[in-house]
């Protein structure tokens, strides 16, 4: 028997298990980037327009560390620069989660163990998560590269072939990882340091010069994607450095496959104290979830930071726009451009954080799905009691890393603390919401739970991409942030706040009431 017997089976119920994961993240990253060309073209219409745009980024730094360089003042190198970076990181976010989903995780649940006892090759498992994950990126790449062929046939190839490297190079280095640690949650954690690490590389790079040259720039697969310079003169020769890499990663995960047996690593965890020390369920929640907090809670606050420090900037920029001032203006109220960008971006943090309370409340489906929720509830531990704990880190958990980051914007904008926070916290109902319904979801029907995956990507891709696009107002307010107040610069308006909250502690409850009664996952 080789060791890849088995590939196809075990590569067709990956495919099968992320036939919602998959879909949803590269649809959101497909749309965010095939938007964008409509949009840029009603922000800078002209060529005077566009080539002003040019010399404005030669000289702002700031926003330079925070999209990259612009090579081309056409409308496809400008779609390249607007969310190269952003599209690339989605892609690359997508490949780790799917590569240590059916690794790392297979293993820590017992599953992998089940499969390895049948006619399964020994890499098969990690071949097929890594095909799993290409074949995400190269439906990403033909939807990117077929969508903006109107702007240069050579161009769209080059880009998307950029994004589905950025994803190979980041699923290879997750597999890796997956070998080295005991624990899916420290793979997925490393690897998503990885990335932080080659953005802000690429960030000091891009900063200290403006024609991406910088050797910090090339440090960072996230920087060769922008000096790949689809659009503007494509340097074909830069696709080889993701090829090189994703290569000789994938050579180290299977040379380390080989070497390890089934649930183990090469850095094991630590052994725990002889006497435990973990006397409740929530004590148990907060170790199990504690690296998550932390992580976005750091991520939160050097965002607010960074977005805080680039405001003026942002302003001078938009300033003599009209059509940017009216984006701005929808996303964050009609107030002077510095708070409607204030509170657009703050709007965004809140998108991204109802991702964490996600995620945070899917760990109680994780729990169940494993089996290791069965012994603990075993003890004198109630079903309430249990979920609770997982519960208070999710909605407490979203409150903190809201709250660091409206100190990291009052940081980084050097302005009063209070009407910052105030403009943070205002999202929090919206994010509950969002949160009430997985657990809804999770409560009732356990099968389907992940599903708010995609229910939090719908309103990210609202929230996102539908005032570029000029989307009816009906559409915006399938959002439950289309209702929250613009806040700072706006009026408060309590009514919209008071009912997103109810209505979460609504759909918090029924699921709770659902959980109690239904049967646990064995």
């Amino acid at each position: 028997m080789t060791t890849l017997a088995g590939t196809g089976p075990l590569l067709r119920f990956a495919l099968r298990r992320d036939r919602v994961l998959i879909p949803v993240w590269v649809a959101v990253n497909t749309l965010m980037v095939l938007s964008m060309p409509n949009t840029l073209e009603s922000l800078y219409g002209t060529p005077a327009d566009r080539a002003g745009l040019l010399r404005q980024m030669e000289t702002n730094a700031s926003l330079r560390a925070l999209i990259g360089p612009v090579f081309d003042d056409s409308l496809g190198a400008l779609t390249a620069w607007r969310v190269g970076v952003f599209a690339a990181a989605l892609a690359a976010v997508t490949s780790l989660l799917v590569v240590v989903r059916h690794t790392r995780d297979e293993e820590e649940s017992g599953r992998q163990e089940l499969i390895a006892s049948g006619m399964v090759g020994r890499r098969a498992s990690l071949t097929a998560a890594l095909l799993a994950a290409a074949v995400a990126d190269a439906v990403l790449a033909l939807l990117v590269a077929a969508g903006l062929a109107g702007h240069g046939a050579a161009g769209a190839v080059a880009f998307g072939l950029g994004l589905a490297g950025v994803g190979m190079v980041f699923a290879t280095a997750a597999a890796v990882l997956a070998q080295l640690t005991e624990s899916a949650r420290l793979a997925r954690g490393l690897t998503a340091a990885v990335l932080g690490v080659a953005f802000v590389l690429r960030a000091a790079g891009d900063a200290s010069a403006d024609d991406g040259s910088a050797w910090l720039t090339w440090l960072s697969p996230l920087g060769w994607l922008e000096n790949l310079r689809a659009f503007a003169g494509e340097r074909w020769w830069v696709l080889a450095l993701f090829a090189a890499v994703a290569g000789a990663q994938g050579a180290l995960a299977y040379g380390l496959a080989g070497r390890r047996d089934v649930g183990m690593s090469f850095l094991p965890t630590r052994p725990g104290p002889a006497t435990g020390r973990l006397r409740t369920a929530a004590a148990l929640a907060w170790r199990l979830q504690r690296g998550g907090v932390l992580g976005w809670s750091v991520g939160f606050f050097l965002t607010g930071v960074v977005y805080g420090s680039l405001t003026e900037g942002v302003a001078d920029l938009v300033a003599d726009n009209a059509k940017a001032r009216e984006i701005f203006e929808r996303m964050g109220g009609r107030s002077d451009l510095t708070d409607a960008f204030l509170a657009s971006m703050i709007g965004m943090l809140g998108l991204i954080a109802a991702l964490y309370v996600v995620s945070s409340v899917l760990r109680l489906h994780g729990e169940e799905t494993s089996g290791r929720a069965e012994p603990v509830l075993a003890n004198a531990v109630g079903r309430l009691r249990w979920a609770a704990g997982h519960l208070t880190i999710a909605f407490g958990g979203a409150t903190l890393i809201m709250l660091l980051a409206g100190l990291g914007f009052a940081a980084g904008h050097r302005r009063d603390v209070l009407p910052i926070l105030g403009a943070c916290l205002v999202q929090l109902p919206a994010i509950w919401l969002v949160g009430g319904l997985a657990v809804l979801l999770y409560g009732t029907a356990p099968r389907i739970a992940p599903a708010a995956w995609g229910v939090a990507g719908a309103i990210l891709l609202i929230g996102w991409i539908g005032p570029a696009l000029d989307a009816p107002q009906a559409v915006l307010d399938l959002s439950p942030f289309g209702h929250l107040p613009k806040l700072p610069g706006g009026a408060m308006e309590w009514t919209p706040v008071l009912v997103l909250s109810a209505a979460a502690a609504t759909l918090v409850t029924a699921g709770l009431a659902a959980l109690r009664r239904r049967d646990m996952t064995t």
